[in-house]
């Protein structure tokens, strides 16, 4: 905003509100009551010496000046510890005073602040008010397209599995359930198709994305391990665990074989790569807690191990390293450590 809206302008400043005032430092350089009080005590303290010593005799001897010379110190140290005192007072006065100035210049700024944001709201509610309503029309648009887990913790409310996705993973299922043979009659899958099914869609416009979803769920063992995948990941998403927030240790692919071959224990423990300690706490709570998801997730694992052994059978390395790295892996990764797959 520019112009008057950059300025609070002559407006008055609301009632009861302190003024900004300038800082001038001490209202006061003149003597304080301590110090007032310091040098009258002084006079009356140097008076009362004196005439003590006034009044001494004239053939005093070397005895009376070493008392003199102790009276004098006793002289001085009363007024030095008066003005040691009186100056603290003054001190302490001089910083009341300044903490006072410095809170009614805070308070002034504080109410300029004020002034000038309600001003630069009267100016920019509408603008901002259509342009908020646009931005939220468009999320509402976009959001359930997005690829699974492709959101963050910090929104745990965007759904976890594509509408898109969803639908057309539910409706191939429903016609593989009925028991047609559209998967006996199809095609081979394509490696390179079935690990980005196991990745799914990326973005609404991920058209390849959803392309290697439909051929995978014409695939029946691809179709199970995609709804089992779909499963798990949308009830870890029920607690705030994406995958894609995980960052786990990938390991090599002479490991992923072993498991393929049936290896389980220390041997495979390189799998088990998830380190976020939060997404394994609250898994491992869900699972003791939660039977549903208990279920689906010993489902899920059996499928992925029943999958993982034919595919590794044909593929490459540079195939077994590419799956390892989708979502479906890494769930795996996150749920057989939880279970002790990898122990």
């Amino acid at each position: 905003m520019t112009g008057s809206s950059s300025s609070p302008g002559p407006n008055p400043s609301p009632a009861g509100n302190r003024p900004l005032r300038r800082f001038d430092g001490p209202s006061g350089n003149g003597l304080g009551g301590a110090e007032l009080a310091a040098i009258g005590l002084g006079a009356v303290w140097l008076l009362a010496a004196a005439a003590v010593y006034l009044v001494a005799p004239e053939d005093a001897g070397p005895a009376h000046w070493t008392g003199l010379i102790t009276g004098g110190l006793a002289l001085v140290l009363p007024l030095a510890m008066l003005w040691v005192a009186a100056s603290a007072a003054r001190s302490a006065r001089v910083i009341r005073e300044e903490c006072e100035q410095l809170q009614a210049a805070i308070d002034g700024l504080r109410q300029t602040y004020l002034s000038q944001s309600q001003q630069h709201a009267a100016v920019a509610e509408p603008a901002m008010v259509k342009r908020l309503e646009e931005i939220a029309e468009a999320t509402r648009k976009t959001e359930t397209a997005l690829a699974t887990f492709h959101t963050s913790r910090r929104d745990p409310q965007r759904p976890a599995i594509p509408a898109e996705a969803a639908e057309l993973a539910a409706a191939e299922q429903g016609s593989l359930a009925l028991g047609t043979q559209a998967g006996d009659a199809a095609p081979p899958l394509p490696a390179e198709h079935f690990i980005r099914a196991l990745n799914f869609p990326e973005t609404a416009e991920d058209q390849d994305g959803f392309a290697a979803l439909r051929a995978a769920l014409q695939d029946r063992k691809a179709a199970q391990v995609i709804q089992a995948a779909q499963d798990v990941l949308t009830l870890l998403s029920q607690d705030g665990i994406y995958m894609d927030d995980l960052r786990p240790d990938m390991a090599r692919p002479e490991i992923w074989r072993q498991f393929a071959q049936g290896a389980r224990g220390r041997a495979v423990a390189p799998l088990g790569g998830v380190r976020d300690r939060t997404s394994l706490a609250l898994t491992a709570a869900r699972m003791k807690q939660d039977p549903i998801f208990r279920d689906a997730a010993h489902h899920f694992l059996r499928r992925f191990d029943q999958m993982f052994a034919d595919f590794e059978t044909e593929a490459t390395d540079g195939e077994i390293s590419a799956l390892g790295n989708t979502r479906t892996a890494r769930a795996f990764m996150l749920l057989g450590r939880v279970a002790g797959t990898f122990d």
